[in-house]
């Protein structure tokens, strides 16, 4: 049976309400029918009224099919949707004279020029309701050239529904977005889960069984069993810890926890420690380098700390190690003979952040990076 959720695609909430505005659209034209039928003595003209609702008739098909389809639905073609309605709504000038129109005379738009408000209220939320009625309500007062107690009646009623769709819509659009994220979550947590299960069926059982023949065989094998025990913790850390995630943020706090290994210890702050992804990022490949060099040039059997610190507008994240640390001028003859390892992937990437770094070494006495970096990105 497939997932009710396959492929973490949310249902569009928002298309019951354009089929909504579709559906009122195409009432409306045929309630000006009735309107031209019922006051059929009261249009001097009945070719011109006629050829207006066949205008209208068209105008109605085209936002049909424009609203219908994804592109459709967007503000430049609710846009031309209220241009054109108040287009026709001076048309009426057409069908009746002015004086017929201000003594109350039918008018073929009254319900239909309503259209645009609905559309523009989904589209654009609260605003785009209370500017189409705006227009509206402007065009039919411009239109009976009066400003009754039915003109003033109909312009609030075209702002309490613009306005009443457009908070409804904007609701029903964070709504989808947050199911979304939700859906996206538990797809990354399901692929999570079956990477696990295949990590722990394969890779996990032979670090196991490495560990324990290296451990029985003894000698060199001991070092090789050390290291593969290492690994297996770090796996199982990774397979059962997630960095929080919220609106393109990550959790640096929990990143760096996955670092940790029986050989490298993590302290961070309790809570979390929240910035952009490619910030954590940056800062997650800056301190892997660091710990590279450990586990190359520390020499065998040496630890490494990584801290982090939150400083207000700043965070310092720091990785020690208690191995050999580093002769003078090792960087620069490393530098120029093409190793750019902390050049690139430590300097630079912390430079990229508009942060600094700081290397406190001697020889034999461990190495310390210390990476500042600003939360906001320059």
């Amino acid at each position: 049976m497939d997932s009710p959720h396959e492929g973490n695609a949310a249902p569009d909430f928002l298309l019951p309400l354009w089929r909504a505005v579709v559906a009122f659209r195409l009432i409306a034209w045929v309630v000006a029918v009735a309107v031209f039928v019922r006051g059929w003595d009261r249009f001097p003209d009945h070719r011109i009224a006629i050829v207006l609702l066949l205008l209208m008739a068209a105008w109605t098909a085209v936002v049909t099919v424009a609203y219908s389809t994804d592109a459709g639905r967007r503000s430049r073609m609710a846009g031309y949707d209220l241009v054109v309605t108040v287009a026709f709504v001076a048309a009426n000038l057409l069908t009746q004279s002015a004086a017929a129109l201000s003594d109350g005379a039918p008018i073929l738009t009254s319900l239909w020029a309503t259209g645009p408000i609905f559309a523009l209220a989904v589209e654009r939320g609260r605003d785009g309701g209370m500017i189409g009625a705006v227009a509206i309500g402007a065009a039919l007062i411009a239109l009976r050239q009066k400003i009754g107690d039915q003109e003033i009646f109909n312009t609030t009623l075209f702002l309490v529904a613009g306005v009443t769709l457009g908070y409804a819509a904007t609701t029903t659009r964070r709504a989808t977005s947050v199911l979304r994220e939700a859906l996206a979550a538990e797809g990354a947590t399901a692929e999570r889960e079956r990477l696990s299960r295949s990590i722990h069926d394969g890779v996990l059982q032979v670090l196991a069984i490495v560990r324990r023949r290296g451990t029985e065989i003894g000698g060199d094998a001991a070092e090789l069993s050390a290291l593969a025990a290492e690994q297996e913790v770090a796996l199982r850390s990774l397979m059962t810890s997630r960095p929080t995630s919220s609106g393109g943020q990550v959790d640096l706090a929990a990143t760096l926890r996955l670092r940790a290994t029986s050989r490298i210890e993590v302290v961070t702050p309790a809570g979390e420690l929240m910035l952009a992804r490619r910030t954590v990022e940056d800062i997650v490949a800056a301190v892997g380098e660091a710990l590279n060099n450990v586990v190359e040039h520390a020499g065998s059997g040496a630890r490494a700390w990584i801290t982090a610190e939150d400083l207000g507008d700043r965070l310092l994240v720091s990785v020690r190690d208690d191995g050999v640390g580093i002769a003078p001028g090792r960087l620069v003859v490393a530098q120029e003979s093409g190793h750019l390892g902390v050049a690139q992937s430590i300097r630079g990437r912390i430079a990229d952040l508009g942060g600094t770094v700081a290397l406190q070494t001697s020889s034999g006495q461990g190495t310390e990076w210390e990476l500042t970096v600003p939360k906001a990105r320059p």
